[in-house]
């Protein structure tokens, strides 16, 4: 039995009210207190990537996440951007990114500045290899924007079949599709497929299925560089639906376009397709440049037989005059029906090692210079020409705008690049590798008014995260992981064109990667913020 003493309690019930309040005031501040924010986005329009009308709203940024989205006038933090008059948006995400040179060019500065915070790479059936070890070496050295992968098919089959055109046999199917295990576990997203380039286009359906369905056990997507995007077009789509159905695998028809002058306006019947596919319980969606020009090796319009077992074999072919005039007629084909656009001044040099001096000329102004009549007939013969130096990579104008229209306001239609990791001074690109993003932004929605400002952001962030499983990236929300991007709908703009394309847009005066500041105020800051992103 206890006995207490009578005291007067009122002083002692005083000091622990003072203390319960320090207590508590002490709490607020070390969970996120008005003082204790990296960055606050203040005043800005805020389009939160779900399609959404817009709001006015502050947004708190702590430790890499978005915390707060409200009314924060009276918070403090390290930094903080009054947004007045500029668009918020998610860091917007690049469906299909040629990330070949990022362990040379690993600020990504050329992706960043265009408001990129992610990109998918891996593209076109071809990757890194090992995936996983080249993951973590890339992990090490330090990323400027999140990256992730695709395991590519034509790696997988040139690691086991090299350049061979014929099926694989069971044995060599089951060494790719082990080797699409390995990388599925190592954290891809799926798996891309090149089936106009090699080895990729000597494959089956079958063969594609197979490999497709590994992925899809892991929950993966399947991009492709369609077999064909030019008179073979229809059945190339039919090819991709056909892989969705029988692997059960959400499916990306990658750079979607219908290219050459009789498949001009053609894309209705295709985005018919994709609808009728989608209408039978298939995801099957598209991802697009905003261009009317194509970017790729002057191979592709080269008869794919006459690569097969690689350029010895192809300097034997066309060493035979009755298979070069095949082969040359096979070009004159592919110039007058597919990507030479039926012009000559249509294919555009932009990366000729054994002769710099052609990047950014025409293969008219190279039939010319070499004192040839420009006819197509002759552009064929320097193309094999070319293909013997060692090939090229061209632009080709071979695309009309209807089309590239009509996909872009597909709903089902993503924005992706098709652009490789570039710096001033790197060859002639396409200007698509620096102004991308900002020319839908600037060209399709405030000028053309192609899409809704809302519909754009859209596509370039909430939907491609839903088609990868990004949980924590492309919506501004609370508790998402802070990839942003703070633009003028005004004045951003692409600078960069085919004639002068080493040119960073305009009016993307803040880029902000898993909470850090890249793009402060229009210059590009080297933070490395980035992160390698590995599906789970």
């Amino acid at each position: 039995m206890h006995n207490f003493r009578k005291t007067n309690t009122l002083p002692y019930l005083d000091s622990l009210k003072k203390i319960g309040m320090g207590l508590c005031l002490l709490f607020i501040f070390s969970c996120g207190g008005t003082n204790n924010y990296d960055l606050l986005i203040l005043n800005g329009t805020v389009y939160d990537g779900s399609g959404n009308t817009p709001t006015k709203a502050d947004i708190a940024i702590k430790d890499s996440m978005i915390v707060i989205i409200g009314d924060l006038d009276n918070a403090t933090a390290t930094r903080t951007i009054d947004a007045q008059g500029l668009a918020v948006a998610p860091g917007f995400i690049d469906m299909h990114t040629h990330l070949e040179p990022i362990m040379e060019l690993s600020s990504c500065e050329s992706h960043v500045r265009q408001g990129v915070t992610t990109a998918l790479g891996g593209p076109d059936g071809g990757s890194p290899w090992p995936l996983g070890s080249f993951m973590d070496s890339l992990e090490a050295k330090g990323i400027g924007m999140n990256v992730a992968y695709l395991i590519g098919h034509n790696t997988i089959r040139r690691n086991i079949m090299g350049l061979e055109n014929r099926t694989p046999t069971p044995t060599e199917q089951k060494a790719m599709e082990a080797q699409v295990d390995s990388a599925m576990q190592a954290g891809a997203y799926g798996i891309s497929t090149g089936l106009k380039y090699l080895p990729g286009t000597f494959s089956n359906v079958e063969e594609v299925i197979a490999l497709s369905k590994v992925a899809s056990k892991y929950g993966g997507i399947y991009t492709s560089h369609l077999r064909e995007e030019g008179l073979g077009l229809f059945d190339a789509v039919a090819e991709a639906i056909q892989i969705s159905e029988q692997a059960d695998i959400p499916v990306v028809l990658t750079h979607h376009k219908a290219i050459g002058k009789p498949m001009w306006g053609k894309s209705s019947r295709t985005l018919a397709m994709v609808d009728s596919a989608r209408a039978k319980g298939l995801d099957i969606k598209m991802d697009q440049y905003p261009y009317t020009a194509s970017y790729t090796g002057i191979s592709v319009i080269i008869p794919s037989w006459s690569m097969a077992g690689g350029l010895e074999a192809f300097e034997k072919r066309v060493s035979d005059p009755i298979l070069r005039d095949s082969i040359r007629n096979g070009i004159v084909f592919n110039i007058l029906n597919d990507r030479g656009g039926s012009d000559l001044n249509r294919i555009q040099f932009a990366k000729v090692e054994w002769q710099p001096e052609l990047e950014g000329k025409t293969l008219k102004y190279w039939v010319e210079q070499k004192g040839m009549e420009p006819t197509v007939e002759n552009g064929a013969e320097l193309v094999i020409e070319a293909q013997l130096n060692g090939g090229a990579a061209c632009v080709f104008h071979a695309m009309a705008e209807e089309d590239v229209t009509r996909i872009m306001q597909h709903p089902q239609t993503m924005i992706g690049s098709d652009g490789r990791l570039v710096e001033p001074g790197m060859g002639h690109p396409h200007p698509r590798w620096y102004g991308t993003f900002p020319r839908v932004l600037g060209h399709y929605v405030r000028e053309k008014e192609t899409l809704s400002l809302e519909e754009a952001i859209r596509k370039m962030t909430l939907l491609p995260a839903q088609t990868l499983g990004l949980m924590d990236r492309g919506q501004i929300k609370e508790n998402m992981k802070a990839d942003m991007v703070i633009f003028n709908p005004e004045t951003v703009i692409d600078k960069a064109t085919f004639e002068k394309p080493h040119q960073y847009p305009e009016g993307i005066p803040f880029v902000i990667v898993n909470g850090s500041l890249t793009v402060d105020n229009g210059t590009f800051v080297d933070a490395r913020s980035g992160k390698v992103l590995r599906k789970q």
